[in-house]
């Protein structure tokens, strides 16, 4: 999978920042829902174009992979918001029925098996797998789904509630609360802005 840059506003100023910096080390299910992410003035969605998509892969796709992209993207946030319980107006309106749906057939776009190989007379595992290209990289993305929202690690995930925020991220560590450091900032920033006006700050520093 290829870097991705995000656009995002600060201090009034347009920055272009790599996804795998605002949201460092996240699994591929959640980099997938973060495509859809936000600045002051409104969501965002990086995933509206073929050529969006081959960037984000690494491979080659076409409108028809788009749309199933598209489709498992929705499909794991609303996975995700019913796991989090996910209070913010992006994650409402969820349909965990048509969700498990769709991650289920996404997982069986390609076929996959372990093989042997030998490398310098080694015994060394491998694996085979049939469809695209994209219908393979689904087929992972939606396999690792399953593991996420379902092994030990899924009371770690997390929804972002730093003002004006709409990602998922995995809490790698006791002390991390938002996604990104710039998130973090941005609760501080308002819970201070808030004592200065004499108010107290409301649930993450935000009403």
């Amino acid at each position: 999978m290829t870097l991705q840059t995000l656009e995002r506003e600060s201090n009034g100023c347009k920055t272009v920042l790599p996804l795998d910096v605002l949201t460092p080390d996240e699994p591929r299910p959640v980099l997938l829902m973060n495509t859809i992410w936000a600045n002051r003035s409104q969501v965002h969605d990086d995933l509206t174009t073929v050529s969006a998509l081959r960037d984000f892969l690494g491979v080659p796709v076409d409108q028809d992979d788009l749309k199933a992209f598209r489709a498992l993207r929705q499909a794991l946030r609303d996975l995700a918001g019913v796991l989090t319980g996910d209070t913010r107006a992006v994650a409402q309106n969820r349909d965990l029925e048509r969700a498990v749906a769709e991650v289920n057939r996404a997982a069986k776009s390609a076929r996959q098996w372990p093989q042997l190989a030998v490398r310098d007379g080694e015994l060394l595992r491998d694996k085979e797998s049939e469809g695209s290209p994209a219908d393979r990289e689904r087929a992972s993305i939606a396999a690792e789904a399953v593991e996420l929202f379902t092994g030990e690690g899924r009371v770690l995930l997390r929804a972002c509630y730093a003002p004006g925020c709409v990602l998922y991220f995995v809490k790698d560590h006791s002390r991390r609360e938002w996604c990104s450091p710039s998130c973090g900032n941005r609760v501080r920033a308002a819970r201070h802005y808030r004592r200065n006006r004499g108010g107290s700050p409301g649930p993450n520093g935000f009403s």
